[in-house]
């Protein structure tokens, strides 16, 4: 079996506020695993590990860096569903959900750090 992919670091700046945030989003309590990590998922699916480094002691340097390209993409089996809960988790610059040409329905929108997200209607994704 070659390499698979286990987990994705999502960089935050309080640990406290993703944990809250991410569990009202993917309606999972996650669980912390250090002062500055909280996982979710796992189980034989990819972890989503939100990481604060200053809760955790480790140096921050010049901060973290995302590639505005750099989405995290969730399936989802009602959009309409997942929509409303970002929108509720106060997410910012959601989008309306679309059809998108490749053939996916869905949303973006950034969490409370900035971090671009997507959500797929499952059944649409597009895998290549």
């Amino acid at each position: 079996m070659g390499p698979r992919l286990y987990r994705v670091i999502q960089p935050v700046t309080d640990i406290a506020l993703a944990a809250q945030f991410y569990a009202a989003v993917l309606e999972a309590p996650g669980r912390r695993v250090s002062d500055g990590r909280h996982y979710f998922g796992g189980d034989g699916e990819a972890i989503l590990a939100c990481y604060d480094p200053a809760a955790d002691g480790d140096p921050v340097g010049d901060g973290w860096r995302h590639h505005p390209g750099e989405y995290r993409d969730f399936s989802v089996e009602d959009p309409e569903a997942a929509r409303r809960r970002w929108e509720a988790a106060g997410a910012a610059n959601i989008t309306e959900i679309a059809s998108m040409p490749w053939g996916e329905t869905m949303f973006y929108a950034l969490d409370p750090f900035g971090n671009p997200i997507s959500f797929v209607m499952a059944g649409t994704e597009f895998t290549g």
